[in-house]
């Protein structure tokens, strides 16, 4: 089986991730700028609220909060009531301990950190990772104001070939590092999407997206292709940790990198 999150555009090219930015200097310095990096996605979601309905990113209180501890530090991410499917199973799965001990088995600078595999808990050192699951898969909930920003909760999946209906998987999750994009790029990945969409269901990225994408970063090629269902909210300074890290040719970090998933609210 093939590992569940994989390209689906032309555009995406893992040969053009190289290491990790913002690893030198200060420490307190990347981690007040990480911080506030956190805090500026919240605040530009937050006030597309009131300029861009109905297609903004609404961070509510009400919607459920995680906490992903790692020897890195914590992720503590909101959940969103609006993917109701994946919101129940991640926190029942958290609940149950499901993800305690599983690693962050796939690690792509300027791209995404990924977790979730059962078969990661344990793991001996080189075993390929990325095929496991609990046993089912959970209908896609893919809804065009959750995008993929820095810092973006999303569902691996297995490709469309064998998944035409883009089924999340049961327990594999990843969150988004990135980087940041030209707005003439973005250009360029509407019209490669729309070329394969019918007329009736044209893709665009809002003012909201762009802005974001132009100036805090994320991974815009896999908008519409994933399902988000949650944002991490703070410690947004722990993926650039995570996704510094040294990786093997499957991109699996050469030191295990373990997580324990609570829920908090």
């Amino acid at each position: 089986m093939r590992k569940l999150l994989l390209p689906v555009l032309g555009v995406i090219s893992f040969a053009i991730l190289g290491s990790a930015s913002g690893c030198s200097g200060d420490k307190n310095t990347v981690e007040d700028d990480a911080k506030a990096t956190a805090e500026q996605i919240v605040e530009e979601t937050a006030a597309a609220v009131s300029e861009e309905k109905p297609a903004a990113i609404a961070i509510e209180k009400k919607n459920h909060k995680v906490k992903i501890s790692t020897e890195f530090g914590d992720m503590v991410a909101i959940l969103y009531d609006e993917t109701p499917q994946h919101r129940d199973n991640f926190v029942k799965l958290a609940n149950e301990g499901f993800f305690n001990d599983l690693l962050f088995h796939r690690v792509m600078s300027n791209f995404m950190i990924q977790g979730g595999d059962p078969q990661s808990k344990g793991a001996q050192p080189g075993q390929r990772l990325g095929s496991g699951g609990p046993g089912y898969t959970i209908e896609a909930e893919m809804l065009d104001q959750y995008f993929h920003q820095k810092g973006a909760l999303a569902a691996a999946r297995q490709p469309d070939q064998v998944n035409p209906e883009k089924r999340s998987s049961g327990s594999q999750f990843y969150i988004v590092q990135g980087k940041t994009w030209p707005e003439a790029q973005l250009a360029n990945m509407e019209m490669q999407k729309n070329a394969r969409r019918d007329s009736t269901n044209q893709f665009k990225y809002t003012d909201v997206q762009k802005k974001i994408y132009t100036t805090i970063g994320g991974y815009a090629p896999l908008d519409g292709e994933y399902t988000v269902f949650g944002q991490v909210i703070e410690g947004m300074e722990v993926i650039d940790k995570i996704a510094a890290n040294k990786v093997d040719g499957a991109n699996r970090p050469l030191e295990d990198i373990k997580m324990t998933v609570t829920v908090i609210d």
